[in-house]
């Protein structure tokens, strides 16, 4: 009788120490652990800080927090750029994985229906002195005279196999550099018109566009000093226009530019400019994707140059080796439609 007691007491305590316990982990249980929080929180933000995603939106009408942008913005025209890269958003770059110039539409495509590319379109804005080639009704500039804004020299621009390349077409904002900092949430129309944008496209000195590459304002600036500070204003005008946004180290070598002329607005149209260089238009273009002069071509004919052989443009993009000029490997005449020394632009 006594140890069913003894037991049954032992039992008792048993279940009462038990209750307490799940007494006191109930409200526990509601409220996760503040280092657990705290880890998973840190993973997130180190997950979006690496790739360039922060969420954070671009600003203008059109906003980039993940979803597709569809529509471009003003520029900011008439603010002093200073006051615009206040609003770009600084974030990380986003990878390049995916990145082609076929993601831009077709290249100089005649997006304004006015029966001429674009490189024609601009060469015919930014040269003096112009000729045009027989029968194109005043559309394909033959030769002409360009005051080079990067260089601050004058180049007489000859149409040719072993000429055309003198005169690039550079993008302010290069498709590349475009493509990591926001360009993949735009609309593939919006992709296009940022590569065919009078306002991003500048006919400038063809080693330049060349050296330049695809850098941003980080990473590359126009020997000219005293075109800087416009080249600058024009870019970040771009980046307005069309939602994307600038890396920290490109947000300060902008500022640092301003800095000597923190009056330097925000251009108002793509055509020229008066801070340019003897009245040019500002602008440049990655020459990783665009390079040089003329239209895209997919044609087969002709000899390749080297040993490397393209059978049409799409395979050379592929290969990361448009545009291509007459004697690099891999050019042919097959692939320069319009016979200026340069396939695949």
């Amino acid at each position: 009788m006594r140890m069913q007691q003894v037991s049954g007491m032992t039992g008792w305590k048993r279940i009462a120490a038990l209750a307490a316990a799940v007494a006191l982990c109930v409200p526990l249980a509601a409220c996760s652990s503040p280092t657990d929080l705290s880890a998973s929180d840190t993973t997130a933000s180190q997950d979006q800080s690496s790739q360039g995603w922060s969420g954070t939106a671009s600003s203008g009408d059109a906003q980039s927090s993940g979803g597709e942008v569809t529509e471009a913005t003003d520029p900011g025209a008439g603010q002093t750029a200073r006051d615009v890269l206040a609003t770009l958003p600084v974030k990380g770059r986003a990878p390049k994985t995916g990145y082609s110039r076929d993601r831009f539409g077709a290249a100089w495509a005649d997006v304004d229906h006015n029966g001429c590319d674009t490189r024609n379109d601009i060469l015919n804005r930014d040269l003096t002195d112009k000729t045009y080639k027989a029968g194109t009704h005043d559309c394909v500039v033959a030769s002409g005279t360009l005051d080079d804004p990067y260089t601050g020299t004058t180049i007489d621009f000859v149409r040719g196999q072993d000429t055309s390349s003198a005169v690039q077409i550079d993008h302010v904002v290069a498709l590349s550099d475009a493509w990591q900092k926001g360009a993949q949430q735009l609309s593939d129309d919006l992709r296009e018109q940022l590569a065919n944008d009078p306002y991003n496209l500048l006919a400038v000195d063809g080693p330049s566009n060349q050296q330049k590459s695809d850098g941003d304002a980080a990473t590359w600036l126009p020997a000219n000093k005293s075109f800087r500070c416009a080249y600058v204003a024009r870019q970040i005008g771009v980046k307005h226009k069309y939602s994307l946004w600038v890396t920290q180290s490109e947000h300060d070598a902008m500022a640092n530019v301003l800095a000597s002329c923190p009056g330097q607005q925000v251009p108002e149209h793509g055509g020229a400019d008066g801070d340019a260089v003897a009245g040019t238009a500002t602008g440049t273009d990655d020459a990783d994707a665009d390079g040089t002069a003329g239209t895209s071509s997919d044609g087969t004919a002709g000899t390749s140059s080297g040993d490397v052989y393209y059978k049409n443009c799409a395979a050379a993009r592929a290969a990361g080796a448009a545009p291509l000029t007459a004697g690099q490997p891999g050019y042919r005449a097959g692939l320069d439609r319009d016979g200026d020394g340069v396939a695949c632009e």
